[in-house]
């Protein structure tokens, strides 16, 4: 299948400054930027990637952008509000991190990786307004769409620096034009008024035509906001951040109305594979067999092979698909690895075992919740302040609060 034909079927194309998708099917350079706001990459920056990696699959040089000047800006693409402004320093630290996850994530591939601040650096302000801001136009630049949300009635106003800040992207894609030879750009469809200015720009200033793709942004059919987000807050590939197990089991828990989107946005599984997958999950949707194969394929991408292993290993028992008696020796150790472990006796306090793992702020709070009914031990629920004999199976009970697997912690008879 054509590279066109491919991401037309995975619904990755949006909106395009070329006529013809089959102009997608001649390789050349493009060129992809990240937001160094924070340290880490989300899933939300991952469905681009593997985007970036089709093209290179399909014959395209790669040149990804980590944003060391672009993200002393911020980008108002998408919010509505100012961005708190970062120092240097922090861009720089989260730029390394960022920086990692990219090489990891393009290993054994052939790619460029810069950073904008080592062109940005040397521009004087004069400079930049003679050379670029001489060739935008104001009514143009108002009319984008970030701007017009945050200059319209309620919005909350945007400042000279973030209203520039599509200029300054547009000055990338002309310096990576005319150093790396890009002559596309691609994104998320939040950064279609951003990706568009380099396009005039490179057109106005060398004569050259260059083109600006988006993918759409995923959204979770069920609550129509942006994908990405859980219960605690992002889903990061920093596994510090989230652990490979909770990032796991994100995928293992999305539901049925999206699973086979994401199959076709954030693994390489090919058409035939995924329409095999939906057929054998259609009959009992239960099972989550499609789910199951998403999590496998992102986490392996994202973390490694040993990771999802581990992830799969802490999940069955977590989720009571097999008994915490039969765990090996080097089962538990994964697991641990996944999860808080406390060390108590017959008769130990239950309150004292959620303070501390972190599954209650306090006593009086752990207190409230075994009140509430939501407090589970190997998914029972327990009411009582004291563990008694029969909680435990071969001295070791799951202690959950709710019912996020995540919230769990392994109690240990000393």
């Amino acid at each position: 299948m054509k590279l066109s034909e491919d991401l037309a079927w995975r619904g990755l194309i949006k909106d395009k400054t070329f006529a013809d998708n089959s102009w997608l099917d001649n390789p050349q350079t493009f060129y992809h930027g990240v937001d160094a706001s924070d340290n880490s990459l989300t899933i939300g920056n991952l469905a681009v990637i593997i985007l970036a990696r089709r093209l290179q699959d399909a014959g395209w040089k790669a040149v990804l952008l980590a944003g060391g000047a672009t993200s002393l800006i911020g980008d108002p693409g998408g919010k509505n509000t100012e961005r708190e402004l970062k120092s240097r320093e922090e861009i720089e630290a989260n730029i390394k991190g960022i920086k990692n996850q990219i090489n990891q994530l393009f290993a054994g591939r052939e790619f460029t990786l810069v950073d904008n601040y080592d062109w940005f650096a040397g521009v004087g302000y004069l400079e930049f307004l003679r050379d670029v801001g001489k060739h935008y136009s104001m009514t143009e630049l108002m009319q984008r769409d970030f701007v017009d949300e945050r200059m319209g009635e309620g919005g909350s106003g945007i400042s000279y620096a973030e209203f520039s800040y599509s200029l300054v992207q547009g000055y990338d894609f002309w310096h990576l034009h005319k150093n790396h030879n890009v002559i596309l750009q691609i994104g998320g469809s939040d950064q279609w008024g951003n990706m568009l200015s380099g396009v005039p720009l490179i057109r106005k200033k060398d004569n050259a035509e260059a083109h600006a793709m988006s993918m759409p942004l995923v959204i979770n059919k069920s609550t129509g906001v942006k994908f990405g987000k859980s219960e605690g807050g992002a889903v990061w590939l920093d596994e510090g951040k989230t652990t490979p197990t909770e990032f796991y089991q994100f995928w293992v828990n999305v539901n049925d109305e999206d699973v086979f989107d994401y199959l076709k946005i954030y693994t390489f599984l090919s058409r035939e594979e995924i329409e095999e997958i939906e057929r054998a999950h259609s009959p009992d949707a239960s099972k989550r067999l499609a789910q199951v194969r998403l999590a496998q394929a992102v986490t392996e991408l994202v973390h490694g092979e040993k990771q999802r292993s581990n992830a799969e290993v802490a999940t069955k028992y977590l989720t009571s698909q097999v008994n915490l008696s039969e765990a090996t020796e080097a089962e538990l150790t994964e697991l641990k690895k996944s999860i808080a472990v406390f060390g108590t006796t017959e008769g130990g306090l239950i309150p004292e075992a959620l303070v501390a793992t972190k599954l209650a702020a306090s006593n009086s709070d752990a207190r409230r919740l075994l009140q509430g009914g939501a407090i589970y031990i190997d998914g029972v629920g327990v009411s009582r302040d004291k563990f008694e004999s029969k909680d435990f199976t071969s001295g070791r009970l799951l202690l959950r609060r709710g019912k996020a697997f995540k919230d769990t912690a392994l109690i240990e008879l000393k």
